[in-house]
């Protein structure tokens, strides 16, 4: 089965391994991307030198190639564009998130996808991971009764990736909600089985601010040896990834770096999910407790652990899984498979588009919220993104 991939970066790659690595018969035919010198050298990283061919433009790609499926690893502002391309030769399609950065943009996605055969695979492994199919699992069995309430949080651990380098240009990624929260709100709506109906937010920005001149890279900092967030710094005394070298304390440095959305959903109960970009080593946390009358189960991604907590007898029950270190926590593995068997014809998408636009949809409500210190309504443009 041939693949074509629209815009070849650093997921896009990462991502060939999962499929490969499957040994399911998966050929790379085709690369467009505006930078095909780098498309190349990452390629040629993983022994993959001849047989690709190579195109700066999406359209050529598409009208040149006979394809099993095409994958979109683009900008977060094209991911909705280069879609809607795809969507137009019926092609089973593997989408990055978010599916879209606009209101505009998801309806637009929604129409094509109703004139299209397309079935569109979302890049969301969170939903795919032992752990959340396991707390799926107990949720479903009843034994915690109906969930009523939940709390859920995200505090990251590599956050200054947002702040270093492309993904601080807030018109680029659409916001913090999107790029992260989309993955954490899609997965409660998995695991709940609910409509969201209403959404409120709050953001705030209290660390990666500051008065440097817009445009400043760490190189030319005075501050260069000193700075606890200089390239300098995070490699030699605090063994962090280097993420980039743009000022992270400049006045163009975009994003909030916590954030937090209480969700009312259709049966009149509500989810509280909370996330921070400066958290460090084991303060790293995420997951969820969800709450019922008879019980309560509780997770989290980098312990590799989901607790049961039984209200009414002196019980509980520990599930100690080994995923914490798989791509995406085991999730990539399960997606990539599915992407192979939708092109087979053998499967359907288990994170279809309108999952996508679900989730897209609640983030966009919430940097509006956040913005304007309202509740949001999100039934009506649920309806509309099916």
């Amino acid at each position: 089965m041939k693949i074509g991939i629209i815009g070849y970066g650093v997921r896009m790659d990462y991502f060939v391994d999962r499929l490969l690595e499957l040994d399911m018969g998966i050929e790379l035919a085709a690369v467009a991307d505006v930078d095909i010198d780098k498309a190349r050298m990452l390629l040629a990283g993983k022994g993959i030198e001849s047989g690709v061919s190579f195109y700066r433009d999406a359209d050529e790609l598409l009208a040149h190639e006979r394809l099993d499926g095409v994958m979109i690893g683009t900008r977060c502002t094209l991911h909705a564009e280069m879609a809607m391309k795809a969507m137009k030769l019926h092609l089973p399609i593997f989408l990055e998130k978010p599916v879209a950065v606009s209101l505009p943009d998801l309806l637009k996605l929604q129409k094509a996808a109703a004139e299209s055969t397309s079935e569109i695979v979302v890049s969301f492994p969170l939903r795919n991971t032992p752990i959340a199919r396991l707390v799926k699992e107990i949720v479903d069995s009843g034994r915690l009764g109906s969930i009523e309430h939940v709390q859920a949080v995200n505090n990251v651990p590599y956050g200054s990736v947002y702040y270093h380098n492309w993904y601080r240009d807030e018109g680029q990624t659409g916001g913090l909600f999107l790029q992260k929260a989309t993955h954490d709100l899609d997965c409660l709506n998995y695991l709940l089985g609910l409509r969201p109906e209403k959404i409120a937010a709050m953001a705030s920005k209290r660390v990666f601010r500051g008065d440097k001149p817009a445009g400043l890279k760490c190189r030319d900092c005075e501050e260069f040896h000193t700075c606890p967030e200089s390239p300098y710094v995070l490699k030699h005394f605090k063994q962090e990834e280097v993420t980039g070298e743009e000022c992270a304390f400049a006045v163009d440095t975009g994003n909030h770096d916590s954030g937090s959305v209480m969700i009312r959903y259709e049966t009149g109960m509500h989810a509280i999910y909370s996330q921070n970009f400066y958290s460090r080593k084991s303060a790293a946390l995420r997951g969820a407790r969800l709450i019922g009358y008879e019980g309560t189960v509780e997770f989290d991604w980098y312990r590799d652990e989901v607790k049961v907590h039984m209200h009414s007898t002196p019980r509980n029950e520990t599930y100690k899984l080994e995923a914490a270190k798989l791509p995406h926590f085991g999730g990539d593995a399960r997606l990539a498979l599915n992407f192979i068997n939708v092109m087979k014809g053998t499967e359907c998408s288990a994170t279809p588009l309108s999952m996508g636009i679900s989730s897209a949809l609640m983030c966009l409500k919430a940097e509006q919220s956040a913005v304007t210190d309202t509740y949001q309504p999100i039934a009506i443009e649920w309806e509309a993104a099916g």
